[in-house]
Order: structure tokens, then C-alpha cells, then sequence
């Protein structure tokens, strides 16, 4: 498959009163009591442990899904092991409409797809796109569609330099391969 290519199993992150949740912290995403772990491949076994009703996403999520979240995604402390443990569990990528600045920054730097996606609480209303619907989206042209249901979806692409971010693995490769 083309590597700007991405599909997975939509996961959407609802409250219990089938909202949509925003203003999701770093410490819902991976709590301050973790802190100490510094093993990448063991950070995942934590992601959403915070969030009310999520707790048990990294032994109910796959590897390939995307996740759906309100605004603001990410907000709080600058905290890597927020996006480290998402990765780890070989999430596909996050929508949202917004990213705190931060953790959009983090994202970016690790290699991780992170993009904004249009419209989503009319989307979410309507039933347009639920848990368990089959997403693919282009990260360079912005196209996507739920498979499961038919429709197009508005996601903003990536911009050049995460793009190119993300094509080389993280900003780190990126720096090195730059002439």
C-alpha cells in the first residue's frame, strides 16, 4: 500500500453520553504515575489510562486504528510519552479538529500522524462516522472517505515539512538526511 496512504478501524473517543470528548489532557493520555517508564515499547500498555471510560483502550485497540477525538487534543504539559504511547501500540493516526500546539509539535517531530479533520460533530451527529467504521485518508492531499458507510471526510493534509517529517521516520532522520 502507498505509504501516504493510511486505513484503519475508526475508534471515536465518546463520553458516557456519546459525546464527542475534547480538551483531552496528556495526563488523561498517559498519566504522571508512568512517568518513570522510559521503554517506548512498554508506554502503550498506558495510553487513555486518564480517561474516564478509555481505560481499557490498549487492550481493546488494534494496531492500524485511528482515533477520533474533539478539539484541543493533547492538552497540558509537553509530555513525549503522550504520543510515544500511541505509537507504541502502532496506532494509525489521531483526527481531530484541533491540537494543542505542543503536542501537535511532538507529534510532528516523532513521525507521527496527527492531522485536522472538518466538521466532525456534524459528522458524529449524523452518525456519518462511528466506532468500528473502516477510515483511509491520503496524509499528502487531504482525501478521505469512510469505507464502511461511503463519504467523504475533510481532513487538512499534512504541510510539506511534516510531511517530509514523516516520510523520513522523525525529525531526527530528517535533520540527518538534510544536505
Amino acid at each position: 500500500m502507498d505509504e501516504n496512504i493510511r486505513q484503519g478501524r475508526a475508534v471515536v473517543l465518546l463520553d458516557k453520553q456519546g459525546e464527542i470528548i475534547e480538551d483531552i489532557d496528556t495526563d488523561q493520555i498517559f498519566h504522571n504515575a508512568h512517568l518513570h517508564i522510559t521503554d517506548i515499547a512498554q508506554m502503550g500498555s498506558y495510553a487513555l489510562g486518564n480517561l474516564e471510560g478509555w481505560k481499557d483502550f490498549p487492550k481493546t485497540g488494534r494496531e492500524g486504528d485511528i482515533l477520533i477525538a474533539g478539539r484541543n487534543f493533547g492538552a497540558g504539559s509537553s509530555r513525549q510519552q503522550a504520543v510515544d504511547c500511541f505509537a507504541a501500540l502502532k496506532v494509525g493516526a489521531i483526527l481531530a479538529p484541533s491540537f494543542s500546539a505542543i503536542y501537535f509539535r511532538n507529534a510532528v517531530n516523532s513521525g507521527f500522524p496527527v492531522l485536522k479533520i472538518h466538521g466532525l460533530e456534524t459528522m458524529i451527529a449524523g452518525a456519518g462516522i462511528v466506532t468500528g467504521d473502516v477510515i483511509r485518508f491520503d496524509v499528502r492531499s487531504g482525501r478521505a472517505e469512510n469505507v464502511t458507510r461511503g463519504g467523504a471526510l475533510k481532513i487538512e493534509p499534512m504541510s510539506p515539512v511534516q510531511y517530509d517529517i514523516f516520510l523520513a521516520g522523525d525529525l531526527f532522520k530528517y535533520g540527518k538526511n538534510m544536505k
